[in-house]
């Protein structure tokens, strides 16, 4: 069966470029000639040029002096900077929109988890739900906030779609969104900046070292430290799963039990007395 042929607007090549890219149709490093795209899909130039224009302001592809456009590269380092600027930026967000969310967020958010429950086995559609959940907060971040955040969920989806394979993510992912919906449901401010933190932290461990185990951290752990979590490392950078993770300001609330198979919360010894 020969794959149907894509629209001539900007709009439909920009879309089928940007799957083949997520997918990894086109690899990373891929030199992208336009005269190639516009025989290989059957488009005319101009609307192929403002759709590759557009995938390079998405961060998907890049323009290399002499060489035109090539596929943006995707490594375990751009990862974890990734991760570490949203660390920076989403959890005090959450907590600051949490009074905000509404009735009709909250049962959006449901909904989209239990698809992710019921989807565990299916990557792909369990991470297209995953995205769906995390965006209908992102529909109360102020905009500039917004675009940055789905821009760097977009990195991270492409890479995702790449290279994830820890079997246990999608159970570490969903309880962990189970926690940090019914903080929000709460309007448990700190507990959701937690588990958010957490949850991202978590993620980035196991998309990180599931790619390279050996990786140096860096970002991540700067991220952290500007936020007051302390971050076990060792005195190379290095991070043993599971890694370790406690907030030394603010204790956790004593029934939330964070822990999967890449970080555990290491409680303070006031929080257990």
């Amino acid at each position: 069966m020969t794959e149907s042929r894509p629209g001539n607007t900007v709009d439909a090549i920009y879309q089928t470029l940007r799957e083949r890219i997520i997918d990894g149709v086109y690899a990373p490093g891929l030199r992208l000639s336009q005269g190639g795209l516009a025989t290989e899909l059957e488009v005319s130039r101009t609307p192929l040029r403002e759709a590759l224009h557009r995938l390079e302001a998405d961060g998907l592809v890049v323009a290399e002096a002499n060489r035109g456009m090539e596929v943006a590269p995707t490594s375990a380092a751009h990862v974890e900077q990734y991760y570490g600027l949203r660390l920076l930026v989403e959890p005090p967000t959450i907590a600051g929109i949490v009074s905000e969310l509404t009735a009709g967020d909250l049962a959006r958010m449901d909904a989209d988890l239990e698809r992710m429950e019921g989807d565990g086995r299916r990557i792909r559609d369990f991470q297209e739900a995953h995205l769906r959940f995390h965006r209908t907060a992102l529909g109360r971040y102020p905009k500039a906030w917004a675009e940055l955040t789905e821009s760097l969920h977009l990195k991270i989806y492409r890479h995702q779609r790449l290279y994830l394979s820890h079997p246990e993510a999608p159970e570490d992912f969903t309880r962990l969104d189970r926690l940090l919906l019914e903080a929000m449901r709460d309007r448990d401010a700190q507990s959701a900046r937690q588990v958010l933190e957490f949850h991202l932290i978590d993620a980035a461990l196991g998309l990180v070292l599931d790619q390279d185990p050996d990786h140096v951290f860096g970002p991540l752990p700067l991220a952290a430290r500007g936020l007051g979590i302390e971050l076990g490392t060792t005195p190379d950078g290095r991070i043993q799963r599971p890694g370790t993770l406690r907030w030394p300001r603010s204790g956790l609330r004593a029934e939330l039990n964070l822990s999967t198979s890449n970080l555990r919360h290491v409680r303070e010894e006031r929080e257990n007395a």
